[in-house]
């Protein structure tokens, strides 16, 4: 089974391979039948034409007209010939073996069919016009000239059939727009081609431009090279440019990385590939009756390689709730604007890119108002925050940080120099004067509503030392973090030092309100019983020592959930309180209560509740920042050794160690 049918279809192939041979031989016999039958009227063509020139000579018909025919019919059959062989090799060779000969022998073949045209217009006017007396029209005569006008009737029309659908022109000037877009596709988006790649294709746009080709030409150059810079720009993956909506973002703290990409890939696209493909359209299109469609073409690439989603999202990102951060963005966007400036003036300056010149100047013109917007509000939005409350722990309130950090980051040369450009530039669009002390005195003022905020807030808090706490801590940040900083200049030396000896005044009065009454407990005031006797009242030393540790136990349990924001004045605090408290309690326990001084509470004496030591643990342990509060801690060990080092080796060096 499986050989007959291996049989059968074998027989199938051949049936349709010997019909395919009877057409082809079909098509072959018309072809030669034509080819010879043109050939046998050119002959004749050729032969009467020769006839004609002697009967004109002989019946002393115009010399000047003669002459001026003569010539043109004559070579009407060598111009034919030419066609002939010029349209087998437009049908048989290939485009892409080699591009320039082919396009040349294409402007060939033009050239020979008008020249067939024209030469068989002159020679059929001047016979259809000349006059013959009644002798020489001869009735043999008419007959031929009548047949030459046939046939140089149908020559004339050759350049009319080889331009028609599917005639060889025609078909000659597809391969070529087929080897045009070949040509496009394998040019590289980000680099020019090698100078006769660019002469093949101008010689191609030339020919087809002469063939009323050049709409078509354009739509394939716009097509190949459009789908050439799409797919260098889809490998950045800009998903995100569409995905984002004004909608759906509640701060730029959620696409800050989307703008930061947004910047960086901007710069791709238009310093980069839209900068290659503007230079490749000037060099294939230079022509100066192209220079017109050139930008058109470059237009369209650039819109539909995607420069409009670019704006689209930064039009979006300007749209945003008004914030702080939004400020260092649209700083950030406008910088990455303004260094493309000048590729964007260059790339998109022509009538065809209006559209594009139109959403750019809309973009920065956002940024522009938006940036100042923000600016000149910042002092009002940190004054709107001093209704809130101070913080409980009397440490730096985040605002006080955040405002500090800002203003030191925004006065940074990067975002400073950037802030002074877009400032000016806005105040030149409503005709108002600019000067940079504008920015510097706003920015004194946001740091001095910050002051004014401290002020209110510490009259919130009941408990005093808190309150003197709370400034203490606040002014020592605002010296220690602004001192050396560019907002530190702007601000000047005597506010940076006068903050210093706020913060020096404040420690005085938080101490005197807490820690320093505790010496004070332990006055030695009636515990000696005689005037110069040894006797005291045990009684009474145990009940001062008892409202000492009592008054300690309250201070302390208060104070152990308040925090200062900096290592330096954490150790600077405790160790005053430690020079305020430890040695008057260590005089206290040596000079009243010898026997017992170091036993702890659970020992013989229950009114001795700490050791000094244990006093100085406590202590060094004390204003520690939680977790995460402005960064890392410095751990409760670490203070406490070095302050063991410094103050307890000098006060306990010949008391026995606690147990």
């Amino acid at each position: 089974m499986v050989g007959i049918e291996n049989i059968k279809a074998a027989r199938e192939i051949l049936k349709c391979s010997i019909e395919k041979s009877r057409e082809l031989g079909v098509e072959i016999s018309n072809r030669c039948w034509r080819l010879e039958s043109c050939e046998q009227r050119l002959d004749f063509l050729a032969g009467a034409l020769r006839n004609l020139a002697c009967k004109c000579t002989l019946y002393k018909m115009s010399g000047h007209d003669v002459d001026r025919v003569i010539g043109p019919a004559a070579s009407v059959v060598k111009i034919f010939d030419v066609i002939c062989e010029l349209e087998n090799s437009l049908s048989t060779d290939d485009p892409s073996d080699d591009i320039s000969a082919y396009v040349t022998t294409l402007k060939w073949m033009e050239e020979a069919l008008s020249l067939l045209t024209d030469n068989c217009k002159l020679v059929v006017s001047w016979l259809e016009t000349s006059s013959f007396n009644s002798s020489v029209a001869e009735s043999w005569y008419v007959v031929n000239v009548n047949k030459c006008l046939s046939i140089l009737r149908e020559l004339q029309a050759t350049e009319e059939h080889f331009r028609a659908k599917g005639g060889p022109l025609t078909v000659a000037l597809d391969k070529v727009e087929v080897e045009l877009a070949s040509l496009l596709k394998g040019i590289a988006p980000l680099s020019l081609p090698l100078p006769d790649v660019i002469q093949n294709v101008q010689a191609i746009i030339d020919r087809l431009a002469a063939n009323h080709r050049l709409d078509r030409c354009m739509s394939i150059y716009v097509e190949v090279r459009r789908s050439n810079v799409r797919k260098a720009v889809e490998e950045l993956d800009l998903d995100y440019l569409e995905e984002i909506s004004f909608t759906e973002f509640d701060s730029v703290l959620s696409v800050e990385p989307h703008i930061d990409l947004w910047a960086k890939h901007l710069e791709f696209a238009v310093k980069y590939l839209l900068d290659t493909e503007h230079r490749l359209c000037i060099e294939v299109f230079r022509k100066a009756a192209f220079k017109e469609r050139c930008m058109d073409c470059f237009a369209k690439i650039a819109v539909q390689s995607g420069i409009h989603s670019f704006i689209k999202f930064g039009n979006t990102i300007t749209k945003g709730k008004k914030e702080a951060i939004k400020l260092l963005k649209l700083l950030e966007m406008f910088a990455a604007l303004n260094k493309l400036r000048s590729n964007f003036n260059r790339l998109f300056s022509g009538r065809a890119c209006g559209e594009i010149q139109t959403q750019t100047r809309d973009l920065v013109k956002r940024v522009v108002n938006g940036t100042c917007e923000i600016f000149w509000e910042l002092s009002l939005q940190v004054e709107l925050q001093r209704p809130t409350s101070p913080p409980v722990d009397g440490s730096v309130p985040r605002l006080v940080n955040f405002v500090t950090e800002y203003c030191n980051q925004l006065l940074e040369d990067e975002y400073w120099s950037t802030l002074v450009q877009v400032v000016e530039i806005h105040q030149g669009w409503n005709n108002e004067n600019f000067g940079k002390e504008l920015l510097v005195n706003e920015m004194q003022n946001i740091v001095t509503v910050i002051g004014l905020n401290l002020e209110t807030w510490t009259k919130r808090y009941e408990d005093v030392p808190l309150s003197y706490f709370f400034l203490m801590n606040n002014h020592w940040y605002l010296f220690k973090y602004t001192r050396g900083t560019k907002l530190g200049e702007i601000m000047g030396h005597e506010w940076i030092t006068g903050h210093e000896e706020y913060m020096e005044y404040y420690e005085t009065h938080f101490l005197k309100e807490s820690w320093g009454k505790l010496p004070s407990l332990l006055s030695e005031e009636g515990l000696v019983l005689f005037p110069g006797g040894r006797a005291i009242d045990r009684q009474l030393v145990k009940k001062r020592l008892k409202e000492f540790t009592e008054s300690f136990d309250e201070i302390y349990k208060k104070q152990s959930s308040w925090e200062l924001c900096d290592k330096g004045l954490r150790w600077r605090v405790c160790q005053n309180v430690l020079h305020v408290v430890v040695p008057s309690y260590i005089n206290y326990l040596e000079k009243y209560m010898p026997s017992i001084e170091f036993e702890v509470a659970s020992t013989t004496d229950q009114h001795i509740k700490y050791t000094a030591k244990t006093l100085v643990n406590m202590i060094t342990c004390l204003f520690e920042p939680k977790v995460g509060n402005y960064g890392s801690s410095t751990k409760c060990t670490e203070l406490s050794g070095k302050l063991n080092n410094s103050f307890v080796t000098n006060q306990l060096s010949s008391t026995p160690a606690a147990a």
